[in-house]
Formats: C-alpha cells, structure tokens, sequence
C-alpha cells in the first residue's frame, strides 16, 4: 500500500476546503508571530538613528511620533496573531474530530461487512484497539503536529528570505543548522517507524488482554486465579511499558542533538554578527533583530522531536487503519432483490462442499431440501456439521462447490440483507445488548408498538417472567443480558424472533442450556410459532423436536439416516441409540 500520509491526504479529500483554510490560518499566525523581533529592530533604530531611522523615511520624524507608529502596527499584529491562532486551533481541532469520526464509522462499516472468518482469527481487544486508540492518535497527531509542522516550515522560509535579502553575508550562518537538522529528523523517522509499529502492536495484545479477562470475570472468579490473571495482565503490560521505552529512548535524543546544531548557529550570528557592528558595516537595529530572528528561527526546531514523535505514533496507527479499509470483502452481496413477503421459504442445499480455513472438509457433496413451510430436524454428535449448515445459509461463510437456494434462487445472487431478514435465527449463545428488555425484544425490528412487543414475548413465554422483574420491559438487562437467567435469555431470543416474523426460522440448540421446565415452556412456544414456516431445528435434545417433519441425522458431514421420529426409532439406528441414552433406557459405559 502507499504511505499512510498520502493515504491520509487522500482519505480527507472531501474536507480540502477546510484543511486549506486552516493551513492558510496557521501561516499567517507565524508570519504575524514573526514580526515583534522586527518590530524590536525598528524601535531601537527608532531611539540610535532619530530623524534618520526607518521610520522616519515615511514622514513621522518626531520620536514620540515614530514609537506612536511602532506601538500601533505591534497592536494590530498581536491582534492579529491573536484571531489567526484562534482560528488554526479551532480548524485543525474540528477537522480532527471530523477525521476521527468519519475513519471510525468507516472502519467499523467495513469491520461489520467482513465474513466471520475474520473476526475469528483476530480479538475483540486487537479491534477495539484500532477502532479506538489506533484513529485515537491520529486525532492527537491532527490537533497538534500539523500546525507543528507548517509553522516550522514558514520560520525556515520567512525568516530564511530575510537573512538572505538583507544580511547574505552571514545569513548562512543561521541557515546552515537547518540542513543537519532535516537530515537528523529523517533518519529519526526511519528508527522510529517500526519502534512504533511494536509499539501499536503490544497495546493491542494489552486491550486483548483486558477485554478477554472482564468478559471472562465470573470464570476467573470461580477458578479464584485472580493472581494468575494479575500476572499475565503484568506481562503483557511489562511488554507494551518496554516497547514504549525504546521508543521513548530513541525519540528522547533528538531534542538534545538538535540544540547542538542550533548552538552552532546562534554563536556563529552572534560573534560574526557583533563584528560586523563594530566595522560598521551593519546597522545595530539591523543586528538585534538578526540575533532575535535566529533565536526564531533555530529554536523552534526542537520541537520537531515532540512533533515527529506524534507524527511517527499516527503513522503507525494510520496503516493499521488503512489495513482494515483495505481487506477485501470475501462475501459480496447479490443484487435480486427477495422482499420477506414473497417468501415461500423451500431450501435446497446440492453438493455443498465446504471446509473451514486450514481445517478438513466439514461437508462434502452434501444435499438436503427443505419443504416451504415444514419443520425439519437436524441431528448428530458434535462436529457433525450441524451449525455448519445454519452459517451456510445465512451466509456467514461461503461455500466452496454445489449450490444453495431459496425460493429456487441461488443464496449468492440475493441482495444478503432480503436474504438475512428472511431468516431468523435463535441460537444456543444467545447475545443481549446492554439495555432494556424491551429494546432487545425489539432490536431489528423498527417501529414497534410495546403491545407488539409484550405479544411477542407472550408467544415466547416470557412475559410472566418479564411482569415479576423490578422494571418490568423498562428493566436494564445488563451487558450481554447478565442479569438474566439462561431460560430468560433464551425466550427473549425467541420473542426477538417473533417480533421479527421471518418466514423461515431456524433454531440453533435454543434449548440445549436450560432446565426442563423452561425447556418445555419453549417448546409450547415454539410449537406456536413455527406453524406456517419453515423452520430449521439443530438439536441435541431429541424431546424437542420428535414432532418434526423429517429429522435428518448427520455424522462426519454426512447425513445417515432421515425420517419422522417414530421411523428412525423402527430403524435402530444412531437416532434410535440417541433416543435410548437420552431417555434413560439405555446407560452408555
């Protein structure tokens, strides 16, 4: 990819107006910032020279007059410099915000676009990381460096101008420093590029870290390895506090290199400078403002170290960015168009072949058809493909031979959002959002009266529970629904889906994680609400889903045996064994 500055001047076209304005603001703050040292010159010119000064050529002759004049034009420079710099902080901070706000939503648009693969080779921690503290730097970088960096650039140029124009004689005295400095701040960047890099890269192993450990805090709890946790948190955190000293290190030196050079150049203007006084081949006001001028000039220039250091952290942040933007979106849309209304709901899956990433085939030539508007089952030990099947038709993942349709289309060529809103999914690991019951009943479904939504959690057995919570649908769940039993979990799931009254469902181990009781309060809601759809059961617990259509039983990516319940009990089969051991009739050893 291309540097990340030019990424990033790219990426900001649509705020070009704005980046100009504040670059225009910026250099016209300097120019004014610039001025006093001259002024300086002009008034002691003013006291030496009197009637012969360089005010006086202008008329003013009087002293009280030309220091009228000279207090005057430093009033409305001031000001001057006062309102500009007001104006670049305000432009450069409101871009900034601006930039930050717009990179966050469009990498988080895109993050939500990619397969699941993705997100499963990589941790909730690193992302946040990125979304957060990667585009975080940056704004550091834009509040601050960018101004930085134009006023050093119209110090160099401005006052550089001047040294040549009036004094070029001992005008490359003060500009010789420069070039050294250039050079040092390059060669800096380069040490610092990857030194950051490891730096971006521990804190995302320590946010990783962090999140994993407060999602995981009732296991930690329970396994009372609070101290091991303590101590992997510290290694991690030893490893981001080093990473962050060598940078620190490195970056630590410029400031100190640098003045070496701008010594050089203000001794050089000082001593050489006084001489020329004293031979009368220059002027003393002309002197003074030389000497202030490379004090300007030079001494900004260590700031370059503070600036460079910025520059190099969003860099660095930058092309983890931009890294995001570009990974390419493996699973793209189709453009037919399939409204939920006119979906029948018949499934058809032809030789699906398919294998996660560097894994065996989990299905190969596998074919299963769905009736519109039947219960099917599907059955078998863990690993079998089961959940497979449900990514699959979602499209979630893609598969890589046969073909899967709806409706006789082909999945790939629908519009994925008609696709995904014909589908209900209610799964085993059940996701709550940190918020009201009624607000996770509702989620996906706009514009929902709560008579809707106490309906449907009426359909899904949830509302007697709902009624005895402290806040009733107003109730805040907690995040992913902590607050919440499993069974409660679970029927707010299947109310969800209700709500949302998909004309295919698909039930992914919904009751695999409760009691009995809550198990059959579910299925006499469920057998409600798959009535007039089509509806795909994956089930470990055979007693809810004997009434189905046709139960399939899968091993190793295969299906077995089908049939209706009472029929894979006659075949004394896998099903049939499943039936006994779940049952009770059968002791497995």
């Amino acid at each position: 990819m291309s540097s990340p500055l030019k990424r990033l001047f790219t990426y900001s076209d649509r705020h070009r107006t704005q980046i100009n304005q504040a670059i225009a603001c910026s250099v016209l703050n300097k120019i004014f910032d610039l001025a006093p040292p001259a002024l300086i010159g002009m008034a002691v010119d003013t006291v030496i020279e009197k009637e012969d000064s360089f005010v006086a050529q202008f008329g003013v002759t009087s002293l009280i007059g030309q220091l009228f004049v000279i207090c005057t034009i430093s009033l409305i420079i001031w000001g001057a410099e006062s309102v500009f710099e007001y104006l670049y902080q305000r432009l450069w901070r409101n871009l900034a915000q601006k930039m930050q706000h717009e990179l966050r939503l469009d990498g988080y648009s895109h993050l939500q676009d990619l397969e699941l693969a993705y997100f499963e080779e990589r941790s909730t921690g690193e992302l946040l990381a990125l979304l957060n503290d990667d585009i975080n730097q940056l704004e550091r970088f834009l509040d601050v460096g960018a101004n930085e960096i134009l006023q050093v650039l119209t110090t160099v140029v401005l006052i550089g101008g001047v040294f040549i124009y009036f004094t070029p004689s001992v005008a490359w005295m003060a500009l010789a420093p420069i070039p050294v400095i250039i050079w040092g701040s390059i060669a800096f960047q380069k040490k610092l590029a990857p030194l950051y890099g490891d730096v971006r890269e521990k804190v995302s192993l320590l946010s990783t870290r962090l999140s994993n450990n407060l999602s995981g805090i009732t296991t930690i709890k329970s396994f009372t390895t609070e101290h091991f946790e303590l101590d992997r948190l510290r290694f991690d955190s030893l490893a981001y506090l080093k990473s962050n000293n060598r940078a620190i290190a490195f970056s630590a030196a410029f400031v100190p290199l640098i003045r070496i050079a701008i010594l050089a150049g203000f001794t050089a203007i000082l001593f050489f400078g006084g001489l020329q006084v004293e031979n009368g081949t220059l002027a003393v006001g002309t002197y003074s403002v030389l000497v202030f001028m490379t004090q300007r000039l030079l001494w900004p220039l260590t700031r370059l170290g503070q600036t460079l250091d910025l520059y190099q952290r969003a860099m660095a942040s930058t092309k983890r960015v931009f890294n995001l933007l570009d990974t390419s979106i493996q699973i793209r849309s189709g453009e037919k168009e399939l409204p939920t209304h006119t979906v029948k709901g018949a499934i058809n899956l032809a030789n699906v072949q398919f294998a996660y990433k560097d894994r065996p085939a989990v299905l190969e030539n596998f074919s299963l058809s769905v009736p519109a508007g039947q219960t099917i089952a599907v059955v078998g030990a863990t690993g079998s493909g089961k959940s497979t099947i449900v990514k699959l038709l979602l499209r979630f993942y893609e598969i890589e031979q046969g073909k899967i349709t709806l409706d006789g289309l082909d999945i790939r060529d629908i519009y994925l959002k008609d696709l995904r809103r014909a589908i209900g999914l209610v799964s085993q690991d059940v996701f709550l959002f940190h918020g009201t019951v009624a607000e996770n009943i509702s989620y996906g479904s706009a514009d929902v009266s709560l008579t809707e939504i106490m309906q449907a959690a009426k359909q899904a057995e949830a509302h007697e529970f709902i009624e005895a919570l402290p806040d009733k649908y107003d109730t805040i769940v907690g995040e992913r629904g902590q607050r919440l039993s499993g069974g409660q979990r679970q029927r707010l799931a299947i109310a969800r889906a209700i709500l949302k009254d998909p004309p295919i469902l698909i039930l992914d181990e919904a009751t695999s994680a409760v009691d009995n009781e809550t198990e059959a309060a579910i299925a006499r809601s469920l057998e409600k609400i798959t009535q007039h759809r089509t509806t795909v059961a994956i089930a470990h617990r055979l007693s809810t889903i004997r009434h189905s259509d046709c139960i399939y039983v899968m091993d190793q990516g295969k299906i077995v045996e089908f049939g209706t319940h009472e029929e894979l009990l006659e075949n004394r089969g896998i099903y049939n064994n499943l039936w006994q051991v779940q049952t009770g009739a059968k002791i497995t050893a």
